[in-house]
Order: C-alpha cells, then structure tokens, then sequence
C-alpha cells in the first residue's frame, strides 16, 4: 500500500544519553579576540557569568587573549594542549567589510575551529571547543548578540561546551 509507513526492526538495546552540565571540576579555557573588543569583552562578561552560574566553585577558568579572530584556532590548540582543559570557548567578532575578507576570515575559523574540536587534545581524549564567534553585518548586530536584544553568544557557546562535555561524561558512564 502507498504511503503507510512500515518501521524496521529496532536493535535490542538502546541506550539515550543527554546532555547536561558535567559532575566534578570542569577546567574550561576560554580565548577572546582583541579585535573588536568593545564587544567581545561583553562576550567574555557574559561567558564568564556562564561559568559561574553553571559551575560556581567546580570551575577553573584560563582566559586567552588572541590578536584577531583568524588567530583562534591556534591559541585554543595551544590552550588544550598546555593547559590540558575539558573544553574551550572561542570568542570574536567578525564585521563585514567592503570587501568579502570577512567571510574568508569567517568560514576559515570556523572549519579550523571544527576540525580542532573533532580531533580533540592530543592526549586524554575529547574536548569540545565552543564557537562564540559572531559573524554580523554591522556592529550594531554584534552589539545585541553580546548582552544586548539578542542575548549573549559568549554565554551559550558556555553552554553548549558544557552540555557537550556532559554528554560525554554520559556516554563514558554508559560504556562500563
């Protein structure tokens, strides 16, 4: 018959796992970009309220000034590598321009970004990297994403590294 649906065989055991804030110390380290720091120091306040909000006294936090956004990915890898943190939140803020350099820089963090969140630290395993880096048209924009009318990105990246890395801890917990 067209249209109904037949469902395939689930497999005997399914495990969900969800995400939440981790248990125990989290040490997060967070990197900022100078440039454009007017709004990225509000990225970085609301990032910090984040943590201390979600983790109180069981955060350890290591602030990482970067020159520029296009910087990044390389003090972030530097961070995880040195520091050995549990995630890292990656804050910037990318203008457009008159020129298209701003969706280089732009697609250039990210897919760095992404692959070092993917590849994790070198040793002892995962560790989330959140991506807090705003991509707007004016400064305006960047102005209401960083504690304005559309909220604080610094804090959800935060949030999602924080959620990841819980999701995790749940994965480990359900493979023993």
């Amino acid at each position: 018959m067209a249209g109904v649906y037949h469902p395939r065989p689930m497999p005997a055991e399914i495990h969900h796992v969800e995400s939440g804030v981790p248990a125990g110390e989290v040490r997060l380290g967070i990197v900022v970009s100078r440039y454009n720091e007017w709004i990225t120091q509000r990225l970085l306040d609301g990032a910090l309220e984040a943590v201390e909000r979600l983790l109180g006294e069981r955060g350890r936090v290591m602030v990482c000034w970067s020159p520029g956004a296009f910087e990044l990915p390389v003090v972030a890898a530097g961070l995880m590598e040195r520091w050995r943190c549990d995630g890292v939140v990656c804050l910037g803020c990318i203008i457009k321009g008159e020129t298209s350099h701003d969706v280089h820089l732009a697609t250039s963090v990210a897919t760095a970004l992404q692959m070092l969140a993917v590849q994790g630290r070198k040793e002892g395993g995962v560790a989330p990297v959140g991506f807090g880096v705003l991509t707007v048209d004016t400064a305006e924009q960047g102005e209401a994403r960083a504690g304005g009318a559309h909220g604080n990105k610094g804090a959800e990246a935060v949030e999602a590294v924080l959620q990841a890395l819980g999701a995790i801890e749940g994965v480990r917990r359900g493979m023993r």
